[in-house]
C-alpha cells in the first residue's frame, strides 16, 4: 500500500497519474473528497468494483454512488431535464448527491431497480484531477474507523484499511460529514438526507 501526499490546492500531475494508473489496473484507493474520506475504484473496472463491495461489506443489490468532474459530465451517465440542471448548476460543485435517472453507459452494478444512480460532483481539487486525468468516474463510498466513525486524516485510514486497499491519497485533515443526497426523479425535487451543504435556494425559480 502508498501513501501520496497530494496537494489540494496545487495536485500534483506526477502523483496523480500514479493514482489513476492504479485505478486502471482495477485498484482501491481511499482519497478526500469535500465531505468524507471515501474509499473508491474506477466505475468501469468490474473486478474492482466487486472487490469494493468486499471491502464494504454491501449487499450489491444496494448500489454505490460515483463522482463526475463537473456537471456536463454527470449528463453523460443520466438523464438531466433543463429544470435540473438549473437546480444542480446552482449547488456543483459542492457536498450534495443527486439521485438520477441511469443512463445505459452506467454498469449495471451501479444502477438501482428503479433504473437510478446518485452521482456527486465534490468541491475537492484532488477528485477532480483524478476523475478528469482517467477520464471518467470513480465510485464513492465512506468508510468509518473502529469507533463506528467517519475517518477524519489518510493516517489513521492506512492503518486501519492497509491490507485491503492500494493508495490512500493524504489530502490533509477533513472534518468529515455526510453530503446531503436530492432525488430529482420526481416533479419536484426531494431531500433523502440533509448533511453538509445548504439546500435553501433549491426550490428557488
Amino acid at each position: 500500500m502508498q501513501i501520496l501526499k497530494i496537494n489540494n490546492d496545487n495536485p500534483q500531475k506526477r502523483l496523480i497519474s500514479i493514482v489513476v494508473e492504479k485505478l486502471k489496473e482495477g485498484g482501491i484507493i481511499a482519497y478526500p473528497t469535500d465531505t468524507i474520506y471515501g474509499i473508491g475504484c474506477d466505475i468501469f473496472h468490474k473486478g474492482a468494483t466487486e472487490r469494493l463491495y468486499q471491502i464494504k461489506g454491501k449487499d450489491q443489490n444496494k448500489p454505490l454512488s460515483f463522482l463526475c468532474s463537473d456537471l456536463t459530465d454527470i449528463t453523460t451517465y443520466a438523464s438531466v431535464s433543463n429544470q435540473n440542471f438549473k437546480i444542480m448548476r446552482r449547488l456543483v460543485p459542492g457536498p450534495y448527491t443527486f439521485i438520477l435517472e441511469a443512463s445505459r453507459i452506467v454498469p449495471k452494478i451501479m444502477v438501482t431497480k428503479r433504473k437510478t444512480v446518485g452521482i456527486r460532483v465534490p468541491d475537492n481539487n484532488i477528485c477532480h484531477e483524478i476523475i478528469k486525468t482517467l477520464g471518467h468516474p470513480i465510485i464513492t463510498t465512506s468508510v468509518r474507523n473502529s469507533e463506528d466513525e467517519l475517518f477524519n486524516d489518510a493516517d489513521e485510514i492506512a492503518e486501519r484499511l492497509k491490507s485491503v486497499i492500494d493508495i490512500v491519497v493524504d489530502g490533509g485533515r477533513i472534518n468529515p460529514h455526510h453530503s446531503t443526497v436530492i432525488d430529482l426523479t420526481g416533479e419536484v425535487p426531494e431531500i433523502i438526507r440533509e448533511g453538509k451543504g445548504d439546500f435553501s435556494s433549491l426550490m428557488e425559480a
